[in-house]
């Protein structure tokens, strides 16, 4: 039985790595609770502290789809 290669050249697949950085963001975002354990500024009645952490729940999704993207691709 043969090994099988990657057909991915060696540039391209270091450039699908540079993208998993991005997942990093939003454990850096949510790692200091004390920079947004506040309850101004609200947006439609929410306190900052409860929106921000909600904002990274869709901003995480967006960047999970970004890096899978790139990895199919």
């Amino acid at each position: 039985m043969a090994l099988e290669t990657n057909p991915q050249p060696t540039s391209a697949r270091t450039k699908s790595r540079r993208y998993r950085w991005l997942l990093v963001l939003p454990y850096l975002g949510l790692c200091f609770p004390a920079l947004y354990a506040r309850t101004t500024p609200t947006l439609f009645g929410f306190p900052f502290f409860y929106w921000y952490q909600f904002a990274w729940v869709l901003l995480a999704s967006f960047l999970i789809w970004v890096c899978y993207r790139k990895h199919v691709d």
